[in-house]
């Protein structure tokens, strides 16, 4: 049971939590002051022989230079995020930090928990040094570098071995050997002594889950399911992210789907050349094959390789560029727009959509083309919804439902569907902070997951999926499914439909929620200020899809017999109609008479005209 004294922030109460509450196992900050840990190097030095002094280099540093990868630490929603997750909790700062900031982290710079004390070379995000100094957390024997035996050894001996990936939980190289993909890179590449070993944990998923899985590990799962604080100053008692709150599961959707096991072919979408076009690991998507050097020194033929990874970390993120070459104009602006575009690609080619008549609707069905989750990651505002604008004879709109207004940035959620995660507080966790319950923002209070209907990926069963904490939640999907199917009633005059699936990075809700929320530094103003800047946040159109020759169904047959009578009330949903102006919900549009959006009394008369029988 939580016994601890609270004290006021801005009517909220701070947990006051410590450092051990958000300990987790892996390599540890150092202390050395760099005697026992090589720092991590920034990683423009990599670039003079991975690309720039050569034109036929796969373009590997001014990929990452454009991604969010390599951009983690500048990402303004980032910052702002981290500061009320610190305002909330003491200390939440330092799980935001392991992963956003690993360089600062492992040097011990990552207190104060608000990313004070980083230095500009702490800026470079998740940097190559990190990346390729990565060691598997499970020694794999004929397989794993032998150089890893004796990393993972003190590790266990000082009980810091990690239990399974994800959550930050990683082990790092004391010393700065560097690992990567190939096993026959000559030793003396680099002519500077440093040593190079082949790695195949770096075209494993395992180590993409080293940050794509979180957990809030201050949460312990409780004997009925719930998650608490339940002492406070003390680390996870388990140290199993499936014991503590999940954040994010991407990491766990791959391993449960198909695409983990016997594999997707792409189409050629996915993968660059990729010999077989098989998808299995998430480097085969958000890393694709190009043929080059696989280092500007080899010049000779011999050694163009036809699977050297791009390192385009391809996301969903087409916002965040332009407000990052706004803060930081040293960044290059073509190298920013062309991760932009690439992102871009990725969303336009993440679903299919087709529409089908049916009866007196129209049924949109989207089929996830992607290993995890659609849309994944720690929801944060993302969300992607249905647009169907229905025309009449001479185009002229006659409803349009799931409406974007990009000059409020406001969505009609009522009469579409958006599938997002939204979690929350539950009671017991709202009484302790002093934010209501129900669903919020609050990252590092949130304990309770109150919707899900994210679309599963192929190979999803509920029960694995359920086992991994990403059980879908307010929304169901057989066992096999991935893919979603949503009716919209065709409204009296329309003849055709335009339908739209958009995809949007932040909601205007999450920004202003983080401007309102902070009253600690001006984090939330400069990110609001810069999504005001850059068109807030502008949704992605993903697919596009057409259907004509519709003839609109009786008004008030809600259930498509031909007639109006109260089995149609009951079908379009009894609860459509309050006596006062209701806006119009999924359902409900077959009673909306003068197509205004809401159903009202005026409505009611319109259905009691219509009324044919009992």
């Amino acid at each position: 049971m939580l016994v601890a004294v609270l004290f006021s922030t801005a009517g909220a109460q701070q947990i006051p939590a410590t450092l051990e509450d958000f300990f987790q196992l892996g390599t540890q900050p150092d202390k050395s002051g760099g005697k026992h840990f090589a720092p991590i190097l920034n990683s423009f030095r990599c670039s003079v022989c991975h690309e720039i002094n050569d034109p036929d280099e796969v373009p590997i540093y001014t990929r990452w230079h454009g991604s969010m990868m390599g951009n983690s630490v500048r990402d303004p929603l980032f910052h702002a995020c981290m500061a009320i997750a610190n305002q909330d909790v003491a200390f939440a700062g330092d799980l935001c930090l392991r992963c956003h900031a690993p360089g600062g982290w492992l040097a011990g710079r990552s207190t104060p928990t608000d990313g004070s004390a980083l230095t500009p070379h702490d800026f470079d995000g998740i940097t190559c040094n990190f990346c390729h100094r990565a060691v598997d957390p499970v020694f794999r024997p004929g397989v794993s570098p032998p150089e890893d035996q004796m990393i993972l050894t003190a590790l266990e001996s000082a009980g810091l071995l990690p239990i399974n990936p994800g959550g930050g939980n990683y082990v790092v190289d004391p010393r700065d050997t560097r690992r990567g993909p190939f096993d026959d890179v000559p030793l003396n590449v680099h002519g500077s002594g440093v040593p190079i070993v082949h790695s195949p944990f770096h075209t494993t998923s395992e180590l993409c889950a080293t940050c794509h899985e979180v957990s809030n590990p201050a949460l312990v799962r409780q004997m009925d399911g719930s998650y608490a604080m339940d002492q406070l100053g003390a680390a996870h008692p388990t140290q199993d992210k499936f014991d503590m709150f999940p954040l994010e599961r991407t990491y766990s959707e791959w391993a449960n789907s198909q695409y983990a096991t016997v594999g997707v072919h792409s189409g050629g979408v996915f993968g660059g050349n990729h010999p077989t076009g098989i998808m299995r690991t998430c480097q085969d998507c958000h890393m694709p094959d190009e043929e080059a050097y696989g280092c500007a020194f080899q010049e000779d033929p011999f050694f163009v390789r036809p699977n050297v990874p791009s390192h385009d970390f391809n996301g969903g993120n087409t916002w965040m560029p332009e407000v990052l070459y706004n803060l930081y104009p040293e960044l290059r602006y073509e190298y920013l727009m062309e991760s932009r575009d690439r992102a871009r690609y990725m969303l336009e080619n993440a679903a299919t959509v087709n529409v089908t008549r049916e009866s007196c609707s129209i049924r949109v069905r989207i089929t996830n083309e992607t290993g995890h989750k659609l849309p994944t990651g720690y929801p944060e505002g993302r969300r992607m919804w249905i647009n169907v604008l229905f025309r009449d004879s001479i185009l002229n709109p006659v409803a349009d439902r799931g409406n974007y207004h990009e000059g409020s940035a406001t969505l009609s959620a009522s009469d579409t569907k958006v599938y997002e995660g939204k979690l929350g507080l539950d009671a017991a966790m709202a009484q302790l902070s002093g934010v209501s319950e129900g669903p919020s923002f609050h990252f590092a209070l949130n304990n309770k997951w109150f919707k899900d209907n994210r679309i599963p990926p192929r190979g999803f069963t509920n029960e694995a999926f359920t086992e991994v904490q990403a059980q879908p939640i307010g929304a169901t999907y057989a066992d096999g499914q991935y893919w979603d199917d949503t009716l919209f009633r065709i409204p009296p005059g329309a003849v055709a439909a335009v339908v739209t699936v958009y995809y949007q990075t932040a909601s205007k809700e999450y920004i202003t929620f983080l401007r309102d929320e902070n009253h600690t530094n001006d984090a939330g103003d400069l990110v609001y200020e810069q999504w005001e800047l850059t068109g807030k946040s502008a949704p992605v159109k993903m697919k596009r899809a057409y259907i004509g020759e519709l003839v609109a169904g009786l008004f008030g047959d809600g259930d498509c017999d031909g007639d109006v009578d109260l089995a149609d009330y009951e079908a379009a949903g009894g609860d459509c109609v309050t006596g006062v102006d209701r806006t119009l919900s999924l359902g409900c549009e077959v009673l909306d008479s003068d197509l205004d959006g809401d159903v009202d009394l005026s409505d009611v008369a319109a259905f009691q005209r219509a009324f044919t029988g009992p």
